[in-house]
């Protein structure tokens, strides 16, 4: 029995088989497991089986080689078996037995073919060993005894290298010289050392520099300046990176953090030191802490000056002298920070400001000591990373339309997840909503630009350890316009044309004649009606005082106010005039076809909504009214009882089906009311 592999490598394994086979009457598709010297076949001889445990086999290829992790959608083919029996007339046929048979691995029994039909992963089975046999397909007897191979998974690289031991914590002497081991990390890579670069690992540093280096091959940090100073600073985060593939380009990585704390030598002298504690949000130009020498002189002989020599964050403070007390007062000069910097150290020197020259041998008449300054955290709200974010919406846009994006982070250490919300008061109607976690803003009504070109939301970022704490940043979202309304004219143009005109007759001259006619008439009845006794036409009608001159003449005056405010509210709305002043004028705002809904029924405060908002229209589209803000008063009760008015003034004085005829019969001191309320002619407004 023989074996034929694919791939790169078995092609060059055949070829080694074949030189040293070449002797051996073997052929490249068949590796015989016989002798191939002419004996009888087990099918013709009894013994067969015996006989076959005392052949000699010329040669076992005994390995296969498949590819892990293989994506392709036919079976991976893996390999070849063939016997020497077999004359390719189908009556030898081929079993496959062992690790995966079946499941994983399958054999064609005509041809001996092998193909892997599922996936395979060589860091969780490196290989598997099968057992093949040939047998006759009638009597299901072997032909040759069994053989095993072993069906070996080849690696890819497709595992990034773990420092299983870190985070790691060292520590390395203050002042240790150049080039002083702190630490050896490793890192380790699952797929197989033994082919390719896939698991040799090579070591980085990403942060950490200037202060350390690490060694490619070893892992092995040292330090890489010396002298560090112990008393500037103790700690040192290193990221150490582990690259495979020799750290060539399309290799995995893996990286681990450092910890580097400096001990502590004896290389200080004895000094006084001051440590205090101040909060981050400590404002500018606040005194930070007040230290003083010991002088045993008095007077001017005691008298000295501060100064930082050197220390953290050049520029965070400054010193000055208190010339009543001599102490150094150290002023914050920039924000603090705890995020940035949790504290600071400095090294102040007192001078002696009036130095006797005659005593320069007992000096220095100087002293130097450290301060150190830890800044305390403070709990601060989020912030956002733009705080005015300005977005465009059409407004055509759908109910739930992504609109924009705003973004906030906590700057506290603890980095609290943030929660978005919109300040109600800024979107009443709530025409917008914000996604709490993503702070993605979309629209929650329909738009429309004509009512409300630009919102100016005011978005608050929560924080979730602590709700008290709120950021605030403003969304300015402006309404794009879409073509959606029609033209409108502003007024109604009507034209009146003679009906005996002749063509081509300007319509233009036949309305300025029916307008001529029409002022004629007008100015010809005004000349026939009394004067009103109230001249004043823009005085509120409900401030007019009626006079009477007859004793007994009843309402003699009926022009110095109008009738037909005092009728039924619900008959009356008719928002073509003006309710708190005499309109002379005519409006050009006109109502659709659909009527406004009665005032009865309307319930509660709706009924006085309903008013206020229809007089509002009235002032909003009459020209006669001032181009500045005006007050309007109403002295509207409500839509009163529903068993109506009992008042004869719900009556009109022209309009009235009530037949008052019967007023001349009671003699004259009813000839006015019967002049007023009567059917007679008089009563033409063209007499």
């Amino acid at each position: 029995m023989g074996w034929c592999c694919s791939g790169i490598c078995r092609a060059l394994a055949l070829l080694v088989l074949l030189f040293v086979l070449r002797g051996r009457g073997c052929r490249c598709l068949g590796l015989n497991l016989s002798s191939g010297d002419g004996e009888k076949s087990p099918s013709s001889d009894p013994d067969s089986w015996e006989a076959l445990h005392r052949h000699k086999r010329s040669w076992v290829w005994n390995q296969f080689f498949v590819l892990e992790e293989y994506t392709g959608n036919e079976p991976l083919y893996v390999g070849k078996l063939h016997s020497d029996v077999d004359k390719g007339d189908g009556k030898v046929k081929y079993v496959l037995s062992g690790e995966g048979a079946t499941s994983i691995f399958t054999i064609d029994e005509n041809t001996g073919d092998i193909h892997a039909t599922k996936r395979l992963d060589r860091e969780a089975q490196a290989y598997y060993t099968l057992q093949a046999q040939a047998i006759d397909r009638k009597t299901n007897l072997p032909v040759e005894p069994r053989s095993e191979f072993v069906v070996k998974v080849q690696d890819i690289n497709d595992n990034e290298p773990k420092f299983l031991d870190g985070p790691y914590l060292a520590g390395v002497p203050e002042m240790s010289p150049l080039g002083t081991m702190v630490v050896q990390v490793a890192a380790t890579d699952a797929d197989d050392p033994t082919y390719g670069n896939s698991a040799r690992v090579v070591y980085s540093i990403i942060h950490g520099q200037p202060y350390f280096s690490v060694e490619p091959k070893t892992g092995v940090i040292r330090t890489a300046l010396p002298n560090m100073d112990r008393e500037t600073r103790d700690q040192y985060v290193l990221v150490i990176q582990a690259k495979d593939m020799v750290g060539q380009m399309g290799g995995l990585s893996g990286t681990t953090s450092v910890t580097v704390m400096l001990t502590d030598v004896n290389d200080n002298p004895p000094r006084f030191s001051y440590q205090y504690t101040v909060l981050e949000s400590l404002p500018v130009q606040s005194v930070v802490a007040r230290i003083k020498a010991a002088d045993a002189d008095i007077g001017s002989n005691a008298e000295m000056d501060y100064r930082i020599m050197d220390g953290d964050g050049p520029g965070m403070f400054n010193i000055t002298t208190d010339e009543d007390t001599q102490e150094g007062v150290i002023i914050l000069q920039k924000p603090l920070d705890f995020e940035t910097r949790s504290g600071f150290a400095l090294r102040i020197e007192a001078t002696n400001r009036n130095i006797d020259s005659n005593f320069l041998s007992l000096g220095p008449f100087s002293d130097t000591t450290s301060v150190k300054v830890a800044v305390e955290d403070v709990n601060e709200p989020p912030i956002f990373s733009s705080p005015f974010s300005i977005m465009n919406v059409s407004e055509d846009a759908r109910v739930g339309t992504p609109i924009g994006r705003v973004s906030a982070h906590d700057p506290d250490t603890s980095g609290s997840t943030i929660r978005y919300s919109i300040d109600r008061n800024t979107d009443l109607e709530r025409f917008f909503n914000v996604d709490a976690s993503s702070g993605i803003i979309s629209t929650a009504k329909p738009l429309d630009r004509e009512a409300n070109s630009i919102h100016n939301l005011t978005i608050l970022a929560i924080e979730n350890l602590d709700p008290n704490q709120i950021g605030k940043g403003i969304a300015l979202i402006t309404v794009l316009d879409v073509n959606d309304n029609a033209p409108v004219f502003a007024i109604d143009y009507e034209t009146l044309l003679c009906e005996n005109s002749m063509p081509g007759t300007n319509t233009g001259m036949s309305l300025s004649l029916a307008f001529s006619v029409m002022v004629l008439l007008i100015v010809t009845m005004r000349r026939r009606r009394k004067q009103p006794l109230i001249l004043e036409e823009e005085r509120d009608i409900r401030e007019n005082i009626v006079r009477y001159d007859d004793e007994g003449g009843g309402e003699e005056d009926t022009e110095a106010f109008d009738m037909v405010t005092l009728r039924n509210l619900n008959i009356i709305r008719d928002p073509s005039v003006r309710r708190d002043v005499t309109p002379d004028t005519p409006t050009f705002y006109h109502y659709t076809s659909a009527s406004p809904p009665s005032y009865r029924s309307l319930s509660g405060n709706m009924v006085f909504r309903e008013f206020i908002w229809e007089r509002l229209k009235d002032a909003d589209v009459d020209p006669t009214a001032p181009p500045y803000d005006s007050l309007q008063t109403y002295a509207f009760e409500g839509s009163g009882s529903v068993a109506e008015s009992l008042s004869s003034l719900e009556s009109l004085s022209t309009d009235s089906d009530q037949n008052y005829d019967y007023l001349s019969n009671w003699g004259p001191r009813f000839k006015k009311l019967a002049d007023l309320y009567g059917n007679s002619d008089s009563s033409s407004v063209f007499s």
